[in-house]
């Protein structure tokens, strides 16, 4: 039972982990697998955001989500600082993912960030 509270505390860190393994498969889903630095990218960056996102789930940790605002923000500008910004599917998956992970993890720093459920629940 606490863990269905754990998980409804904090669903942000559920759909950030959605998001993660999204861009981790992104590559062979949209197409762009053959963009080799697009591709490598998406599968690291979106491993460590799946996985920054569980460990958020299991024992929250303000710099979790830290560290998922930095990654969301290099999403946002790999495709110019990579130079993969003409492939279009890549371009939308990284900066569409990137900002929906940057928002969430903002978020659920700032509901939960003591580390603790609020009262009550």
């Amino acid at each position: 039972m606490a863990t269905d509270v754990r998980f409804s505390a904090h669903w942000q860190d559920v759909v950030n982990w959605l998001l993660g393994v999204g861009l981790y498969f992104s590559p062979l889903l949209f197409g762009y697998e053959a963009e080799e630095t697009a591709a490598w990218n998406a599968h690291v960056v979106g491993a460590i955001i799946a996985v920054m996102a569980l460990a958020a789930m299991f024992a929250f940790q303000d710099w979790e989500e830290w560290v998922s605002v930095a990654l969301g923000a290099w999403l946002i500008v790999s495709p110019w600082v990579l130079g993969f910004s003409a492939v279009s599917t890549a371009l939308l998956s990284h900066v569409l993912i990137g900002i929906a992970a940057l928002v969430l993890a903002i978020w659920s720093s700032a509901e939960h960030g003591s580390g603790h459920l609020p009262a009550g629940r």
